[in-house]
């Protein structure tokens, strides 16, 4: 049984800032409600209730609602019209496709002086003889009956033939009722003779799977059956397919017997870290070496709820929990778990966590910004100097000369000129004689 709390009409006034008290239009259709209740204390100033589609056996708790104006409670289960004396303002009320026998109720609608419209069709009583007549000479200030306006001279007939009528109506709800009754009965002997416990008190574990595929059998033959069989429009046959539908609903919604999933390794044997994806998300490891950072970058789903993940910064590897999944990466390099970041990014929803190395890198030393200002102002003023239209010859002191004095080998210096750094070259070297088997071959190319 669904009933009506608090944190139901909560969700269903988010039109009024989930304000109760305040509150003027309330929709709770199609929840399965079987009671009216607490929305004449919750609910004071309410103008507009809807009820429809529901398993609602009897019209209660709503005389307090002063300001009610339109109520609907088609597709239900009530039977009778009652307890709406109180509804001062009710203007309109929908009892569409429901169960109302005893026609003679509707007089409790009489003294509302603002009802004007009424809807009955579907019920049990629209098919009585001169019931749209009883109707509106019962109802004097109706406009509209099951979407019908009432004219003048129809009221006028009516009223007069109503003493009449009104002896036939309730002879045809009294019918009604006897015939209900019948059907009350039927319905309680076939829920008392309903199958239950087969009196075996063993289970044979050698037919295990024989019997698994009879009940299987059994249950779609109860379906058929169910589904074949004809019953009488009435509130029990209602109720019984609502519950028949809500079990074979759990049926399906129940978790299937699975076998228990085997954990996910992590570890080694020897205590090495594995690298696990089970969510198959893309990524990818940056080493940052200016800043002495390992940057890993994992493309979360976008739409992921950030607490729904979990991750875990140790020195040798990386984990992060996704919804159950596992993402696990082993590192090359030690990190400082301490000082790492996980930030989530607010475009793509990618996780980026950020982990410093525990070792220091070495890195050559760069020259100071102000040292490289000076060398760039040095080039750019020995660029803008004119070129020299001379050139001057640096002197250097002969003495000072490292080249090595070729004018000392020799025995005799006056027959050489100066030395090789002084440029001294051999002056008047004397011509050797041929000798006495020279022979002048003109072929043969002088020796320079």
């Amino acid at each position: 049984m669904v009933r009506i709390t608090e944190d139901l009409v909560r969700k269903r006034a988010e039109h009024n800032e989930c304000e109760l008290t305040t509150l003027e239009e309330v929709s709770l259709h199609q929840q399965d409600i079987e009671r009216i209740e607490f929305l004449d204390k919750w609910c004071r100033e309410l103008k507009i209730l809807y009820l429809q589609s529901n398993l609602i056996a009897k019209i209660e708790n709503v005389g307090r609602l002063k300001n009610l104006e339109y109520l609907n409670l088609a597709l239900n289960n009530v039977e009778k019209v009652e307890n709406l004396e109180g509804c001062e303002s009710l203007t309109k009320l929908d009892l569409t496709v429901n169960f109302v026998g005893e026609l003679t109720s509707i007089e409790c609608l009489k003294d509302l002086c603002h009802f004007e419209e009424l809807f009955l069709n579907g019920n049990p009583c629209a098919e009585y003889e001169h019931y749209r007549e009883f109707t509106i000479a019962t109802l004097p200030r109706l406009q509209t009956l099951d979407g019908t306006p009432v004219e003048k001279s129809e009221r006028i007939k009516a009223i007069q033939a109503l003493p009449y009528i009104k002896q036939q109506i309730v002879e045809q709800q009294e019918n009604y009722r006897k015939k209900r009754d019948k059907e009350k009965e039927q319905a309680k002997r076939k829920e008392e003779n309903k199958p239950g416990f087969d009196g075996r008190w063993y289970t044979d574990i050698n037919d295990g799977d024989s019997d698994k595929k009879q009940k299987e059998k059994d249950e779609e033959a109860k379906e058929k059956e169910f589904w074949d069989e004809k019953v009488a429009f009435t509130p029990e046959s209602r109720i019984a397919l609502h519950k028949h539908m809500q079990e074979t609903k759990n049926k399906e919604q129940d978790p299937k017997e699975k076998e228990p999933k085997k954990e996910r390794k992590l570890v080694s044997d020897d205590g090495r870290r594995f690298n696990v994806n089970e969510a198959k998300l893309n990524f990818t490891l940056t080493d940052d070496e200016e800043n002495n950072k390992l940057i890993l970058d994992l493309a979360v789903y976008r739409h992921l709820d950030t607490s729904l993940i979990d991750v875990d910064v140790q020195p040798n590897f990386v984990k992060a929990v996704m919804k159950g999944k596992i993402f696990q990466l082993a590192l090359d390099d030690e990190v400082l778990s301490d000082s790492s970041t996980a930030q989530r990014s607010q475009v793509t929803g990618h996780l980026v966590v950020t982990m410093p190395k525990a070792k220091e890198m070495i890195k050559p030393q760069k020259a100071n910004d102000d040292d490289k200002k000076k060398e760039d102002e040095a080039l750019r003023n020995n660029d803008k100097s004119p070129p020299n239209s001379s050139f001057e010859r640096l002197e250097v002191d002969p003495s000072k000369a490292s080249a090595p004095d070729f004018g000392n080998i020799v025995k005799d210096p006056e027959k050489c000129s100066e030395t090789f750094g002084n440029k001294r070259l051999l002056q008047n070297v004397p011509e050797r004689a041929n000798s006495k088997d020279f022979v002048d071959d003109p072929d043969v190319p002088p020796l320079l």
